[in-house]
């Protein structure tokens, strides 16, 4: 277990990771976002993972970035902010296995942004969604665009209004909402129904997905 993220073992193909913060609601410091993306790196070359969940501990999946490092104006520690989340971000949209957000309350901010970077989400019915960053930061908007259409993600993105689990699933952001207590087994069974298939396979298929989104190219500098 490291400081703020947990790395579940390998099961059949399937590995767990969980946001390691519910004393900060998740929230993705540059500490954590460094570790996703260490651990999303080493992922991405086990020919052992085929499938990755991606969860938070505690009652809320992410609150988003960590508002209390956007206060240091020192211009060495502004670009490692934005490099970080760079990084992050790119990491796991260019997973080459899938990955599913399994939403265990709220996901805010860069914790929405999390949630709809994963190949699919499945939320408990504590579950909601918004743009809280709105009045004041930038959003990954491709994504969401894909999952839900332009008209509802531009209102998402230009309002910050909150989505709950029911419209999440109503508009396509969910796959599947379920009790709290039922969703680390309803992702479970999801990620190994996706295991079942060879990972060359699988990593194939992810591409298209990429291809399919007209989001591929270099995503090192792709604008989200």
């Amino acid at each position: 277990m490291n400081a703020q993220l947990h790395i579940g073992h390998i099961d059949d193909g399937v590995v767990v990771v969980t946001l390691q913060r519910p004393e900060k609601k998740n929230a993705l410091s540059i500490a954590l976002r460094d570790e996703v993306s260490d651990a999303f790196d080493v992922l991405a070359t086990d020919e052992r993972v085929r499938a990755i969940v991606i969860t938070g501990a505690g009652a809320v999946f992410s609150a988003g970035f960590d508002l209390g490092e956007f206060a240091d104006p020192d211009e060495a520690h502004q670009r490692r902010l934005w490099q970080s989340s760079d990084r992050f971000h790119h990491t796991i949209l260019r997973c080459p296995v899938p990955v599913i957000a399994a939403v265990n309350g709220p996901a805010l901010a860069g914790g929405f942004d999390l949630a709809v970077l994963a190949d699919l989400r499945v939320a408990a019915d504590t579950a909601r969604f918004a743009h809280v960053e709105q009045p004041f930061g930038d959003v990954v908007y491709r994504p969401l665009r894909e999952l839900v259409g332009g008209s509802i993600a531009r209102e998402l993105v230009l309002t910050g209004r909150n989505v709950d689990a029911a419209e999440a699933l109503a508009i396509g952001l969910v796959s599947r909402v379920v009790a709290p207590a039922d969703l680390a087994s309803t992702a479970d069974e999801l990620a190994h129904s996706i295991a079942r298939a060879p990972r060359h396979l699988l990593a194939r298929t992810k591409a298209k997905i990429i291809d399919a989104s007209r989001i591929a190219g270099d995503l090192s500098t792709l604008d989200l």
